[in-house]
């Protein structure tokens, strides 16, 4: 689970988009609605308009139930086109995980900003 999150955080500083959703199950569902298309869309959008992403997530708070888990922790995303970042947030994220064959696939995901 925990290499799962890792993994994903690498892909998404390197936009990386199908190291990125390998991810996500095919029935993920995230903050506002967003199914995976619409949300590999928003992403996608996201790392057009900034040259570097940057990704630095706080301690993971895992709950393991079988087949499924929770992971809430919190992450600061900063995206610009040079040295120094444009832009950044800090959100409160909290995931649902479900384990298919050997592979954890994330299932749900909201986040709210913090600031």
């Amino acid at each position: 689970m925990r290499e799962s999150i890792q993994q994903l955080e690498q892909a998404a500083v390197k936009k990386d988009a199908s190291a990125f959703f390998e991810y996500f199950a095919e029935d993920f569902s995230g903050s506002d609605g967003l199914d995976r298309d619409n949300f590999r869309r928003y992403v996608q959008l996201i790392w057009l308009q900034h040259k570097d992403i940057g990704v630095q997530m706080g301690p993971l708070d895992v709950k393991l139930m079988q087949d499924r888990a929770t992971v809430n922790f919190t992450v600061a995303l900063t995206g610009g086109k040079g040295l120094i970042p444009d832009q950044g947030q800090i959100y409160e994220v909290q995931t649902g995980w479900r384990l298919e064959g050997d592979d954890w696939k994330l299932i749900s995901a909201t986040w709210k900003p913090v600031l």
